[in-house]
C-alpha cells in the first residue's frame, strides 16, 4: 500500500488559488470590530492589521513583532519576511488555508484574527513556511535562524527543509518537533508534543515520516523513521509508531498497533479523539 517518497503537487497546495485575498478581508473586518470592543488593543491591531493592505504585510508585521531579538531586529525581519512571501503567492494561500483550518477545527477559535495574533501553532507553522522558502533559495543559515527563533519563542521545532502542505492545524502546539526530511500533505491535524522524528545519523537520506492527507495525530504521539501514515488515518494520543499505518486505520499503544478505523473519512477535520470503530 505504501508509495514512493514522491509528493503529488496537488497534495501540497490549497484547494483554490487567491484564498489569501478572501481571508484577508475577513481578518480586516474582525480587526475593525475588535478595535471597537477592546480599545486597549487598538495600537497592536492598527500596527498588525488595520494599517496594512494585505495578508502578506500583516503576517510580516506579526512575525517580526514576535521573533525580533538582539540577533535580528524587527526593522530587518519585517521587510525580509514580506519580500520572501511576495515571491510565493502559493505560500500565502497556504497560510490562508492554515488560518481557515484553525477556525474550522478549533472549538476555542472564534475568528480568523485570533490565530494570526495569538495562536502559536499557527505562528510557528507560518515561520517554518518562511524558513522553507529561504532554505529552498539556498539561504540555509538564515533559514536556521528562523527555526531557532521559532523554537525559542513558540516551543515548536520544525526544520526548514520539512515539506508541509496546506490547511495544517497544530492545536496548542507546545513541544511539536518535525524533522528535516518529514513530509506532511494537506489537511493534517496534530496536537501538542507530537514528534515526527528520524532514526539513525546518516546524512542525506530520508529518515523522517510521511504523513498523508487528512490524518489526525493525537497529543504526545511519536512517529519515528521513514514510515508512511496513510491517508485518513488516526494516531491515538501518546502512541509510538514505528511501522507504516494503512489508510483509514486507527493505531494506538507503545508500540502502536491497529485498534480499528476512524468513524469518518477525514479524521483531521473532526478532531474526535476516540479510537473509532473496532
Amino acid at each position: 500500500m505504501m508509495s514512493a517518497d514522491i509528493l503529488h503537487p496537488d497534495k501540497m497546495r490549497p484547494a483554490r488559488e487567491g484564498l489569501a485575498a478572501e481571508v484577508w478581508r475577513e481578518v480586516y473586518a474582525a480587526a475593525e470590530e475588535a478595535a471597537q470592543q477592546e480599545p486597549r488593543l487598538s495600537g497592536m491591531l492598527d500596527d498588525v492589521v488595520l494599517s496594512r493592505n494585505s495578508l502578506c504585510n500583516a503576517v510580516a508585521v506579526r512575525l517580526a513583532r514576535k521573533l525580533s531579538r538582539h540577533d535580528i531586529g524587527r526593522d530587518e525581519l519585517e521587510p525580509l519576511i514580506r519580500t520572501t512571501l511576495r515571491k510565493s503567492p502559493l505560500t500565502l494561500d497556504c497560510i490562508a488555508a492554515d488560518l481557515r483550518a484553525v477556525l474550522e477545527r478549533d472549538a476555542a477559535c472564534n475568528s480568523l484574527l485570533e490565530p494570526l495574533l495569538f495562536f502559536k501553532g499557527f505562528l510557528a507553522l507560518t515561520t517554518q513556511r518562511i524558513s522553507h522558502l529561504l532554505w529552498a533559495d539556498g539561504r540555509h543559515l538564515l533559514a536556521l535562524l528562523f527555526q531557532s527563533l521559532s523554537s525559542e519563542v513558540f516551543a515548536i521545532d520544525i526544520h526548514p527543509a520539512a515539506q508541509i502542505g496546506c490547511g495544517i492545524f497544530m492545536d496548542h502546539g507546545t513541544g511539536i518537533v518535525i524533522g528535516e526530511t518529514a513530509i506532511i500533505e494537506n489537511d493534517v491535524s496534530m496536537l501538542h508534543e507530537v514528534t515526527l522524528g528520524g532514526t539513525g545519523k546518516l546524512k542525506g537520506g530520508a529518515r523522517h515520516p510521511i504523513v498523508r492527507s487528512g490524518v489526525l495525530i493525537g497529543a504526545g504521539a511519536k512517529i519515528l523513521g521513514r514510515i508512511e501514515i496513510g491517508e485518513g488515518a488516526k494516531i491515538a494520543a501518546s502512541s509510538v509508531v514505528l511501522q507504516n499505518v494503512c489508510p483509514h486505520t486507527t493505531v494506538a499503544g507503545v508500540p502502536a498497533v491497529v485498534v480499528g478505523s476512524p468513524e469518518v473519512d477525514v479524521p483531521a477535520m473532526y478532531m474526535q479523539q476516540c479510537l473509532g470503530r473496532a
